[in-house]
């Protein structure tokens, strides 16, 4: 990809000189002249030079040009963790499932892992057509080297036209690569996806500007179209014990692996409490809940409820809780059946990550709050006196 001033064309009139937002271009002997360094190839001073067409950008992908017609089918990543395939994964395999069913094309899954031969296999079960999996002891756990080459070879080889994977601390770190090895087009972060049938084209849906507005993003120009979706915000696929389907399996040599990281430790984080993208019922404090100490109230409420505990960004960033409980745009995104709001106001970022779940109930001492306007009930007083309160008379109900 390069980008290239043709002199003859070019009159020195500096419209892309002020165009470029990176200072890259300067006027020389009434030519322009782009320090490559810089340049960031954004295509704004081609588009500030459409009058005179002086200034083009080439992009070429490491396989020569591409057919786009060649490109067919839906791949899903799959996500696994020490053998588990993570409940992001259903979630893709049933979006995956209908996408694939509207284009009138399969549906391929793709796995990395070791000793998976029977989530290999349950895989079809939920979905997918054909799985395609990569097995070695270097691919058991996650590491972003390995798994953008495995997946960047199984595009040029398997082609798919589209490819999903979720929007978790995985999906987010490898995926950009894989996009930027294959030239793919990348929609990060979606919320919901739709299918243009006659163009086949992915419209990615993703929230803008701090969730004030939704955008959807198409890729015309390139395949494969890439999205990572978000956690519960799409319906997880059903098992069907009837389907059939083609299983591949490729046994990885580790030393065609390119790989520069060691992993020399994994430590766990204990919790007594659920996983907030997996549970049912998440409790949740803000900064309303005073100080640090005061989060062990939030705490007992969710030990009672069998809940997770969550917590606005705020509270996060003040250190009362570690990260892997945030909940919101730049957190976790969560879809409880129940969800509590305990000293939370309601900011736009936090409700994008929470306003889906089935049932809200929002404590707060300010009346106007703006986490009132999404809750189902809403509670106006003291956390610190209602909280207690609720902890007490769920424990008498439930017996413990």
């Amino acid at each position: 990809m390069g980008i290239h001033v043709e002199l003859e064309k070019c009159i020195g009139c500096s419209l892309c000189v002020r165009a470029c937002g990176v200072n890259a271009i300067e006027i020389v002997n009434k030519k322009a002249v782009i320090d490559l360094e810089k340049c960031t190839l954004c295509a704004a001073c081609v588009e500030a030079c459409k009058k005179y067409q002086a200034i083009t950008i080439t992009k070429e992908s490491s396989g020569g040009t591409k057919n786009i017609a060649d490109y067919k089918n839906v791949a899903i990543f799959v996500e696994q963790h020490n053998g588990i395939v993570a409940g992001v994964s259903y979630e893709m395999l049933g979006e995956g499932r209908k996408l694939a069913d509207q284009l009138k094309e399969k549906l391929v899954a793709v796995l990395l892992g070791h000793d998976m031969q029977k989530q290999a296999d349950e895989l079809v079960k939920f979905g997918a057509d054909r799985v395609v999996y990569y097995n070695s002891e270097k691919l058991a756990n996650f590491q972003d080297d390995s798994y953008a080459q495995i997946v960047s070879e199984f595009v040029d080889t398997e082609k798919p036209a589209i490819i999903l994977a979720g929007a978790s601390a995985i999906g987010r770190s490898f995926i950009p690569k894989v996009a930027a090895r294959v030239w793919g087009g990348l929609t990060a972060d979606c919320t919901k996806l739709e299918i243009d049938v006659e163009k086949h084209l992915l419209l990615g849906t993703r929230p803008a500007f701090g969730g004030n507005l939704m955008a959807t993003i198409i890729c015309p120009h390139h395949r494969p179209q890439i999205a990572t979706v978000r956690h519960k915000v799409m319906k997880a696929a059903t098992r069907d014990e009837h389907r059939t389907g083609e299983v591949v399996v490729h046994n990885v040599e580790t030393e065609k692996l390119t790989i520069r990281t060691t992993i020399v430790d994994i430590v766990k984080e204990v919790e007594s409490t659920v996983n907030i993208t997996e549970a049912d019922i998440i409790v949740s404090g803000g900064r309303g809940m005073g100080k640090p100490e005061n989060m062990s109230i939030v705490k007992d409420l969710a030990e009672v409820l069998g809940a997770a505990v969550g917590a606005s960004r705020a509270v996060v960033d003040a250190g009362w809780i570690p990260y892997s409980h945030q909940v919101g745009q730049t957190g976790k995104t969560v879809c409880p059946k129940l969800y509590v709001a305990c000293g939370i106001s309601g900011s736009v970022q936090h409700m994008a990550g929470m306003q889906s779940s089935d049932y809200i109930i929002a404590i707060n001492k300010d009346p106007n709050a703006d986490i009132f306007q999404i809750a189902n009930l809403g509670i106006v007083g003291d956390v610190m006196e209602v909280v207690p309160a609720l902890t007490k008379a769920f424990k008498e109900s439930l017996g413990k």
